[in-house]
């Protein structure tokens, strides 16, 4: 991997992993815990970039669409918004990294209402690398702004889950098939 790669972590937290999470993808989620930490010390070995971007809300929040869709979640300074498992401890360690950081987001996409762009081209990144969950919902998203921003995209099939196993696997056929990502 080059330094013109970034690792972005996508929403793993508890609230989305954990069992007893707000809005859980349960075991599937949790299957990725060790694969998403071994991508992100390699990227760090190799100069890249690691970034989380991580869901954050005002429970019942009545100017945001997803309160009308789905329970509170990811509420902020809670347990359901800490980096689940091994995550939680790499993150802790490599914070102080300046090719790591986590920063909030409030809709699916990463790239909705934050100055990701900005800070990815300012470091020259072209090349995004995908983990974290919900494949279909806010991976698929945010591989949907990336790729009309004109970022690549390589998604890791075995770091990426869903609550809905349907829609995991249709989302991989469309980062593949119509967003043209490499889908490993």
């Amino acid at each position: 991997m080059a330094t013109n790669d970034a690792l972005l972590i996508i929403d793993y937290t508890n609230d989305f992993v954990a069992t007893d999470g707000a809005l859980t993808c349960g075991e599937p989620g949790q299957a990725l815990a060790e694969k998403i930490v071994t991508l992100a010390e390699t990227t760090l070995e190799n100069d890249g970039w690691v970034l989380l971007p991580t869901d954050v809300h005002t429970p019942h929040d009545p100017y945001h669409p997803e309160s009308k869709l789905f329970p509170p979640h990811n509420v902020r300074d809670t347990w359901g918004r800490e980096l689940y498992g091994p995550v939680k401890p790499w993150f802790e360690q490599a914070k102080t990294n300046d090719h790591v950081w986590q920063f909030d987001k409030t809709r699916y996409s990463a790239f909705a209402g934050t100055d990701l762009d900005l800070r990815l081209r300012e470091r020259h990144v072209d090349t995004l690398q995908l983990t974290g969950v919900c494949t279909d919902i806010c991976v698929l998203h945010t591989a949907v702004d990336a790729y009309n921003l004109g970022y690549q995209l390589i998604i890791h099939r075995s770091a990426v889950a869903s609550f809905n196993p349907t829609g995991h696997a249709w989302a991989l056929e469309h980062f593949a098939n119509t967003l043209g990502a490499q889908v490993v």
